[in-house]
C-alpha cells in the first residue's frame, strides 16, 4: 500500500510515452518506468504532465504496473514536508526543454542558454517534480550534485533498484 510521500514509477501510453521512453534510452538511462508521481494524503497523487502539474485520485493507475518507492530512512516528518511541498506545486507547467536540455547533455553539449531556461522557467517534468518535492521536504535523492532539472523516471528507477 502506498503510503504519502512515495514515488510512483509507472509507464505512460501513446506518443509521449514512447518519445520519453526513446528520449531516456538515448542518454543511457533506458527504463520501463516512463512516468513518476508522488503520492499525497487522502489517497492522491500528484504529477506533472503536459496540461501541467495536476491533482488526482490515487487509483488513476489502478489498471496499469506500479511501484511505488521511498527511501527507508525516510521519517514522518519528511514525508509530511514532501507531501506539503509536493502541493504547492501544484499547477506548475510542463517543461517540453527538459528534454532537449537532457539530449543535448548526453551528446556533451552543455548550453549555458537551454540550462539556464531550464533551470529559471518555472516548469517541471513528472521526475523533477518529484526530486524537487523532496528536495524542498528536506531530503536529497541523489548526493551527486545533480539539479532536479537533470531526473528522469530512469534515473528514480535507477536509484531504488526497480
Amino acid at each position: 500500500m502506498p503510503r504519502p510521500g512515495d514515488i510512483g514509477l509507472t509507464k505512460i501510453g501513446g506518443v509521449l510515452g514512447w518519445f520519453v521512453y526513446l528520449g531516456q534510452t538515448l542518454i543511457g538511462d533506458r527504463s520501463k518506468w516512463t512516468h513518476a508521481f508522488v503520492v499525497l494524503h487522502n489517497d492522491m497523487l500528484i504529477e506533472a504532465q503536459p496540461g501541467g502539474a495536476l491533482l488526482f485520485p490515487l487509483d488513476k493507475y489502478k489498471n496499469r504496473e506500479v511501484v511505488y518507492v521511498s527511501p527507508d530512512d525516510l521519517t514522518q516528518e519528511q514525508r509530511d514536508a514532501i507531501v506539503a511541498e509536493a502541493t504547492m506545486l501544484q499547477g506548475t507547467p510542463y517543461s517540453y526543454a527538459d528534454y532537449v536540455a537532457l539530449f543535448l547533455e548526453l551528446l556533451g553539449i552543455r548550453s549555458k542558454f537551454l540550462r539556464k531556461y531550464v533551470r529559471t522557467s518555472g516548469r517541471l517534468i513528472c521526475s523533477q517534480l518529484a526530486d524537487l518535492a523532496y528536495q524542498r521536504g528536506g531530503y536529497h535523492l541523489f548526493d551527486d550534485g545533480r539539479l532536479p532539472m537533470d531526473i528522469t523516471p530512469g534515473d528514480l528507477a535507477k536509484r531504488f533498484n526497480v
